[in-house]
């Protein structure tokens, strides 16, 4: 008899395991249709720069419906992580006060003084990225935290299970890159989509160490993925596509 509790206890937990990657899943995969899809019927141009406002809200939504549907997952943290959830409130406030003054320094300072972006015609559609006003770290920022949310759930829902933080990391890096296939949708290049995926495979190895073994890491994990796109501004407009461009062709011998 105990033989087959047991055996009905692990089965209960792999198909509450499966649903939770399958809603996590599916939420991911219904935002992004509904930004690519639905989104431009109400706003005049879906760009970061031209519609910081409703790109913002519409992330805003979809936090919400991250948080309410993964919440009993959400409680689950002190149980799997190595530390207690701001468990030295002045170094939780010390990272917080560097990351936004950081950040808002970045955007309202670092960003408008930038050299211009130099894109030659004959490469395609510009992407929107480089393109980054000050407003485009608005709606960036609270898609990120809603990224970032769809992660701890998936990394807590593993780590109920009693899978191994190398393990989880592995198929965090799996679910996180091929997320990112969906930039597709967008009128950027598969290049551009394959650069997007391949680095989102790495920080998602990452991710999960962070989450469960660091303290303040989910902390860590949110500025590193923030970072990333404001450093790729900052080359890109320093650097620039031209340079780069060159450089390859100079190396390959084209013309």
């Amino acid at each position: 008899m105990s033989d087959l509790v047991a055996e009905h206890a692990r089965s209960s937990r792999k198909e509450r395991l499966h649903r939770t990657i399958a809603l996590i899943i599916g939420v991911w995969i219904v935002s992004d249709i509904g930004y690519y899809f639905a989104l431009p019927a109400i706003v005049d141009r879906l760009d970061y720069n031209v519609s910081p406002v409703s790109i913002a809200l519409y992330y805003i939504f979809w936090n919400g419906v991250a948080i309410i549907t993964f919440w009993p997952v959400y409680v689950t943290w002190p149980i799997f992580a190595k530390w207690t959830t701001f468990d030295s409130r002045l170094v939780s406030v010390a990272i917080w006060t560097i990351a936004f003054v950081g950040a808002v320094a970045f955007a309202l300072y670092v960003i408008p003084a930038l050299p211009q972006f130099d894109w030659r015609e004959e490469w395609g559609a510009v992407p929107e990225l480089p393109l980054a006003t000050p407003l485009y770290f608005l709606p960036k920022s609270i898609e990120i935290i809603f990224q970032q949310l769809l992660i701890v759930a998936f990394v807590l829902a593993l780590a109920a299970e009693q899978y191994k933080v190398r393990t989880i990391s592995i198929f965090c890096a799996a679910l996180f890159g091929s997320a990112h296939i969906l930039l597709a949708f967008s009128n950027v290049s598969w290049g551009y989509v394959a650069r997007f995926s391949v680095l989102a495979t790495a920080f998602g190895l990452l991710f999960p160490y962070l989450i469960l073994r660091v303290q303040n890491g989910l902390a860590y994990s949110y500025i590193m993925h923030w970072a990333y796109y404001a450093f790729t501004i900052f080359m890109s407009r320093v650097v620039g596509p031209t340079t780069m461009m060159d450089f390859w062709q100079n190396l390959w011998g084209g013309s």
